[in-house]
């Protein structure tokens, strides 16, 4: 059994199994290095040609697995995906920058230390719940504590595809941990979750991280469902998609006030999170660019479904308690 360590984050393979940082999902990949000392990883994306919307599934959950192929191949790397180039094709063209961070890569470092923190501890959250592209390796690549399940919520079609060359791989799931699928597909999500053993009456922790939603009202039935389903003072923590703002009301208000409105009214207080200020917490420089997303952090104040119905029925049998007590008196 062979251990490496990364940023104070270790991770365990096996010698049968090592990481594959450079195989395709689909065949070996091509990569040499250009002048400038960047990767370039080329690959043609050729998924699901008949069907335009698994196309378009695949095209980004493969666009966020090259950056973390990217990140794991730097000299000191926010963190390391080593199933990340399972997914990356062999003809690929992507020039990979070695000397600057990528958004995404500081958000995902974010959200990972937030996941390990959440859950850590006897009394962390054992629940988590993942609105990911399908090839999302955290199930395999984070330390998680024992007898976590977790819930990755995405396109079926990504997901099947991802976790079969998961498999033929050789990745794993943490020993007494559990990994199971929740397809975007579903027609009801939040009874899916309870079928499948998730507990509103118990801690969780949830994520949003390139799931695909195509408007604003999508994306307000998640936080519906997260409502319905966390615990008080449970997290959601993500990347919310900067083109969901684009609308009328948010050009009377500044972005800040008008999440804070849109969350508040499912019963969660957000905070933004500036990317530059998680950066500079890594010892990182400024990131380049403008940002797709929004890193956000909102913690629920509502009770959840089971939570109300556990205390109704606490309520009632005092109630016929009450009533019993009363009779006897007579």
């Amino acid at each position: 059994m062979e251990v490496e360590c990364f940023i104070g984050r270790c991770f365990v393979h096996s010698p049968a199994a090592p990481p594959i940082l450079r195989q395709s999902l689909f065949s070996s990949s091509i990569q040499r290095n250009n002048k400038n000392g960047s990767l370039n990883v080329t690959a043609k994306i050729c998924f699901h040609e008949n069907d335009p919307h698994d196309h378009l599934f695949f095209k980004s959950a493969i666009s966020r697995a090259s950056y973390r192929f990217q990140e794991a191949l730097r000299p000191e790397p926010l963190f390391v995906d080593p199933y990340a180039g399972c997914f990356v094709p062999p003809d690929l063209d992507l020039e990979l920058d070695k000397n600057s961070d990528h958004h995404y890569c500081i958000g995902t470092r974010f959200i990972d230390d937030k996941l390990l923190n959440a859950t850590k501890g006897a009394d962390g959250a054992k629940q988590v719940v993942m609105f990911t592209d399908g090839m999302d390796t955290r199930a395999y690549r984070l330390n998680w504590p024992s007898s976590t399940v977790i819930y990755d919520v995405s396109p079926q079609s990504v997901f099947s595809k991802a976790s079969q060359k998961l498999k033929d791989v050789g990745a794993k799931i943490p020993r007494s941990c559990l990994l199971l699928h929740v397809p975007l597909e579903s027609s009801d999500m939040q009874q899916l979750l309870r079928d499948k053993g998730f507990n509103g009456s118990r801690p969780s922790i949830w994520v949003f991280q390139g799931f695909p939603v195509t408007n604003l009202a999508s994306f307000k039935e998640i936080l519906f469902m997260v409502s319905n389903l966390a615990m008080k003072g449970c997290l959601l923590v993500g990347e919310f998609p900067l083109w969901l703002t684009e609308n009328d009301k948010v050009a009377k208000l500044n972005v800040e006030t008008w999440m804070y409105e849109v969350f508040m009214s499912y019963g969660f207080r957000v905070q933004i999170i500036g990317y530059d200020d998680v950066a500079r917490s890594l010892g990182r420089e400024q990131v380049e660019g403008i940002p797709d997303n929004l890193l956000f952090v909102a913690e629920h104040l509502r009770f959840s479904d089971d939570e109300m119905e556990t205390w109704r029925m606490q309520f009632q049998r005092v109630e016929e308690e009450g009533d019993e007590e009363g009779f006897e008196e007579l």
